[in-house]
């Protein structure tokens, strides 16, 4: 099957899609539901706000993370200390959960995918999935990298806290496997990425570095209430933006502290769709809407004084004035010189007619 996410990022369209992860899990909790009701419930709202495509994450913590792996969030919204022991908290599904998903999916019509984390999961969501998505801790993971790419199938690639080596010998590894399009997504690995840490123009740089590729954003910022930073990474170049997402922002733990919720989806969807009345085209002509204005608001070849009939023309005869119904200034070394048919007043717009 073809991909949403690769077929609108193939027509530069905009792709927006909600990385779930696991956030189902204390959706579950608050809501007093089961887990799968509570996944079902965030991929209905965001098909709901209009989001393409949805997002979750599929890994075992013994296979992910060593016992003593350190914290690398921001411990006053995730107090957990440990990789190991965060992950355990929410690795209870596998192929049959995530299967079940990607019916409901679907069935709703939104696209599902799942970061795999490990060999298994890699291989039962080869049958789940229309495109991969490679985290960026994964990047310098090559037999990993590879693995996937076996299974040609487009790519979603991560490149947070990356070189610029790292990030090419990636793309190397899979092109070795697989012609399928890549998306580079620019990524900041730090929850939550400060504004001033977004480092935006680096989407520039992999648009220039790699033209063939599609380039996106991976976001990790609080978001803003005019959502700048995913307008900025679209004006950019970025035409697919993944950022986490929750049901309520305000739940402690994970990733629902820098999330995206249902009602940021929907600004952000039309704040694009603002952003893309606005872009245009690229040709340098004067719009049909320009016309009126360009007539009225241009100017002429004006007579500053009286001109007999017979009299040469010079430059001291003219002026110039609006409307520009008349001869344009661009053409006043063709009128020098020539001499008047008619009698002309002083302020009366030249036309060809009155001169020869």
């Amino acid at each position: 099957m073809e991909s949403i996410i690769i077929k609108k990022a193939l027509n530069n369209e905009f792709v927006l899609i909600a990385e779930i992860g696991v956030n189902y899990y204390d959706i579950a909790k608050k809501e007093n539901i089961s887990e799968m009701e509570a996944a079902k419930l965030m991929v209905k709202e965001a098909k709901e706000a209009g989001i393409h495509a949805v997002k979750f994450q599929s890994y075992k913590a013994n296979t992910l993370a060593a016992k003593e792996s350190p914290y690398y969030w921001d411990i006053t919204e995730e107090p957990t200390r440990s990789q190991r022991e965060l992950f355990e908290k929410f690795d209870s599904f596998g192929e049959k959960e995530y299967g079940e998903i990607k019916r409901y999916c679907d069935e709703i019509g939104i696209e599902f995918l799942s970061t795999p984390f490990d060999f298994e999961s890699a291989d039962y969501l080869n049958d789940l999935m229309n495109v991969y998505k490679i985290s960026s801790s994964d990047l310098t993971n090559l037999p990993f990298i590879e693995h996937q790419a076996k299974k040609n199938k487009p790519i979603l690639i991560s490149i947070g806290a990356s070189d610029e080596d790292e990030i090419e010998t990636a793309i190397n590894t899979i092109k070795k496997h697989n012609n399928q399009p890549i998306v580079l997504l620019h990524c900041v690995l730090e929850y939550p990425t400060p504004y001033e840490h977004t480092n935006l123009n680096k989407i520039v740089s992999l648009k220039n570095k790699y033209p063939n590729l599609l380039i996106g954003y991976s976001d990790h910022t609080k978001p803003d209430g005019k959502y700048d930073v995913i307008k900025t990474a679209y004006n950019l170049g970025a035409v697919v933006i993944e950022k986490h997402y929750t049901l309520d922002k305000t739940l402690k733990g994970n990733d629902h502290y820098h999330g995206m919720d249902p009602s940021d989806a929907v600004k952000i969807l039309d704040g694009i769709i603002f952003i893309d009345k606005t872009r245009g085209d690229y040709s340098l002509k004067c719009l049909d809407s320009e016309r009126t204005a360009r007539k009225n608001a241009r100017r002429s070849l004006v007579s500053a004084v009286d001109i007999k009939k017979g009299e040469i023309i010079t430059k001291k005869m003219l002026t110039f004035k609006r409307p520009g119904t008349g001869i344009s200034p661009s053409e006043i070394e063709n009128i020098l010189g020539k001499k008047a048919t008619i009698d002309i007043a002083e302020d009366v717009t030249i036309t060809f007619e009155m001169i020869e």
